[in-house]
């Protein structure tokens, strides 16, 4: 059975098996609305490509509907974490920041610069490279060590500026 080549085939597969489809797509992505659509998606799906096994049939459409569904999730979630980072960035950008925290940054900044100071060369040089958005390979090159070395590098740098951290904070 070829579904495409029989749209009565087709209409009787899909009038059988729509509601399952749909019940499960709306319980995995908890929206109806959604859920009406991606079922659509799913049959659409099924007449352009039917499983080569008629018999296989269930398997097939809880198999596409399952990855579709999870797609729809994957593509939600992509675009709550975009919303999320530019409702952020226009926060950020719409209130500058306030005397009192400027003057806190300031002061950060000029910590994080002497415990910088405090630092071996190759361990600064190592950090500020990786903050400036240098690769492991780039750093390797620059600082003329193999570049599995890099990461033990940055580790044990990491962990000297947190130590100096430590002993200056109250």
């Amino acid at each position: 059975m070829n579904i495409p080549e029989s749209t009565d085939t087709f209409k009787q597969v899909f009038y059988t098996h729509y509601p399952v489809v749909r019940r499960k797509l709306a319980a995995l992505v908890r929206d109806e609305t959604a859920a009406d659509d991606l079922a659509q998606e799913v049959f659409l799906k099924l007449y352009r490509n039917p499983p080569d096994d008629p018999q296989a049939l269930g398997a097939w459409l809880h198999r596409v509907l399952t990855r579709t569904g999870y797609d729809y999730l994957n593509k939600k979630a992509r675009e709550r974490l975009l919303q999320t980072r530019q409702e952020i960035f226009f926060n950020a950008e719409a209130s500058p920041p306030s005397g009192e925290e400027a003057v806190l940054s300031k002061m950060e900044q000029e910590d994080v610069r002497q415990w910088l100071e405090e630092l071996p060369d190759r361990d600064r040089q190592a950090l500020l490279l990786r903050h400036s958005g240098y690769s492991y390979a780039e750093i390797a090159g620059k600082l003329g060590v193999k570049p599995p070395v890099v990461g033990t590098l940055l580790n044990r740098a990491t962990q000297k500026l947190k130590q100096q951290a430590a002993e200056t904070l109250p």
